[in-house]
């Protein structure tokens, strides 16, 4: 069982930068792979990005695509999600989601479904 913590959500300014964290405890991070989705107020969640187990591959909707990176820290246990240029419609909650990678993800790494394990979610708010 793996627990995770999202932080570093707030309030920007369109064309700003925030840093979001997830935190893993139980047990050590490093055969997980995890994704970032967000879910704006009335609609679905949706995916953002994802990185495999070792952090050599990663993936990313195409709207986050050149703004967005993601990152993994097998050391500190912690994923990071960099922000920047941000957007309006960049508002929403953040949630990381981790699953233990046993296999390749290249085909799943979209999908909520894939991932066992949620946080609680980060406020990201952007204002025009």
């Amino acid at each position: 069982q793996v627990q995770l913590t999202e932080s570093g959500g707030g309030l920007v300014q369109a064309g700003g930068s925030l840093r979001l964290s997830c935190a893993a405890s139980g047990r050590s991070f490093s055969r997980y792979a995890v994704g970032w989705f967000r879910q704006a107020p009335g609609k679905e969640r949706d995916f953002v990005a994802a990185i495999n187990w070792n952090g050599l591959s990663t993936y990313y909707a195409g709207s986050v695509k050149g703004r967005f990176t993601i990152s993994k820290d097998n050391a500190k246990n912690t994923v990071y999600l960099q922000m920047i240029l941000l957007k309006p419609e960049d508002t929403a909650v953040y949630y990381c989601a981790a699953l233990l990678q046993r296999s390749s993800f290249s085909d799943t790494y979209a999908r909520a479904g894939t991932y066992d394990y949620w946080g609680q979610g980060t406020q990201v708010t952007v204002s025009s």
